[in-house]
């Protein structure tokens, strides 16, 4: 983790309430809302588990499209990159370097 990871996230999700996102989930909300409609894909933004942040995400009632590409090379395969649907406004953005000096 670098000093300039996002740890916390403070946002609105589709003109709801103020929610707070922690951890992974705030560092892969906050990468959603950075790629904007060319999304995220594991291949660009490596993380160590993009399914289950998404999921995760998904049952907070973000909505996340998962759209199914293939790719070529020594392990040829398909790869899944993750379009934010959600409208989020952030409010308020918290790095690892700033948690470390409040703590």
């Amino acid at each position: 983790m670098s000093a300039n990871d996002v740890i916390e996230l403070h946002a609105v999700v589709d003109g709801g309430p103020e929610r707070k996102f922690v951890g992974r989930f705030a560092w892969a909300l906050f990468q959603l809302i950075q790629a904007a409609d060319m999304g995220c894909t594991p291949i660009d933004q490596p993380a160590p588990r993009w399914s289950n942040y998404v999921f995760r995400l998904r049952r907070q009632g973000i909505v996340v499209e998962t759209i199914t590409e293939g790719h070529a090379g020594a392990y040829a395969g398909t790869h899944a990159r993750y379009v934010l649907r959600s409208a989020v406004e952030v409010l308020k953005v918290v790095r690892a370097g700033e948690k470390r000096h409040d703590a």
